[in-house]
């Protein structure tokens, strides 16, 4: 018996032959790449992956299966999943269901049986571009549109919580920016004690100030950081209380300093970045998902200081304020999913808020 077949068809004319799994739709999206072996689960339902079809590189995926905790958000978010193969018959004591119950669940089309490292070859040499998983045998439609369609740009408001909410600890209280943050983020400000209010992307300064935080988080997220120039103008105006800005965080930091961003070639994606430190010269391998960076060129003048680059291209992974209790990451110390490195950061978080208190006492 003959298996059915689905399609990936890029913009540039590429169409990649496979076998559907998950939900029997079409869907498009930016074509991403993500080197991870394990986190799958975690990185679909990542909320930076917001309009990102994402091919893992790994070539079997799903064979831990899907549970009912590791979830960075209520749903999938990613527009599709590619593989080279998709597991059937997961092997873990905690798993729920497969990988394709859970994508159909999710209403997320995946694609399987495809040259995953021809279209990571491809994107490491063109860069990132629009793709679309389908079921139709004629793709010469599909392409043109693709050609012709732009991006989305607002992503950050679709991925933000609509409303504020609590998640009580007997420490520090810490107002967490909402631009599409991973649920790991609160789990781990949570872990050391910390009374977490996350609110809407949109909330003001005032706002913010009006609940007398100890810190400020500012949260990773999907997209341009320049598309949202209204939170650029808050995470200014809230320079002096102690801030901790992660991926998309870190760039609004950059941003509201005076730095600028700009959009990398592929990105980097997946749970095996070394990044080094450059107070102590240790390295520390980290879990990424970004396409854009700061110019480190435009740094000058902003009183923002390089802490950490990353090895594999030298870009800037990590930044604090030499005047304000102001510090950044590109990458993800709240280890979702792993590695455990780089989690002292909320230890420095902590004890800079611990130092405003004290200073206020």
């Amino acid at each position: 018996m003959l298996k059915e077949k689905r399609y990936l068809v890029l913009e540039d004319g590429t169409v990649y032959e496979g076998y559907p799994f998950g939900a029997n739709r079409a869907s498009e999206g930016e074509l991403v790449f993500n080197t991870s072996m394990t986190g799958v689960q975690e990185v679909i339902t990542d909320l930076s992956y917001t309009d990102q079809i994402v091919t893992f590189t790994y070539p079997l995926i799903g064979n831990t299966g899907m549970n009912i905790e590791d979830s960075e958000s209520f749903s999938a978010q990613a527009r599709g999943v590619v593989v080279r193969e998709a597991c059937t018959d997961p092997s873990n004591f905690r798993t729920t269901e497969t990988l394709d119950a859970f994508l159909k669940r999710h209403d997320i089309p995946g694609i399987s049986g495809i040259d995953t490292r021809s279209i990571t070859r491809k994107l490491r040499s063109g860069g990132v571009m629009k793709a679309v998983i389908t079921d139709e045998t004629y793709h010469e439609d599909l392409i043109e549109l693709l050609q012709n369609s732009t991006f989305r740009t607002d992503q950050v408001k679709r991925a933000s919580t609509k409303t504020p909410y609590i998640s009580t600890g007997p420490g520090p209280r810490v107002v967490l920016i909402d631009y599409g943050k991973k649920e790991n983020i609160v789990r781990q400000l949570n872990s050391y004690g910390c009374d977490v209010t996350v609110v809407p992307h949109d909330t003001t300064a005032d706002e913010i100030r009006q609940m007398r935080p100890d810190g400020v988080m500012l949260s990773n997220g999907p997209g341009d950081p320049a598309n949202i120039p209204d939170q650029i103008k808050t995470v200014k105006a809230l320079l002096g209380i102690p801030l901790f800005g992660i991926c998309m965080g870190h760039q609004l930091l950059g941003l509201a300093c005076g730095a600028k961003t700009y959009k990398m070639k592929f990105g980097h994606r997946g749970s095996n970045h070394p990044v080094k430190n450059l107070s102590t010269g240790k390295i520390e391998i980290t879990s990424q998902n970004h396409g854009f960076s700061i110019d480190p060129d435009t740094l000058l003048g902003t009183g923002l200081e390089v802490t950490h680059r990353a090895l594999n291209d030298d870009t800037v992974e990590g930044m604090r304020h030499t005047e304000y209790p102001a510090f950044s990451v590109q990458y993800h110390p709240e280890a979702g999913a792993g590695p455990h490195d780089p989690g002292y950061l909320f230890n420095e978080f902590i004890e800079l808020m611990n130092i405003k208190e004290a200073n206020h006492a």
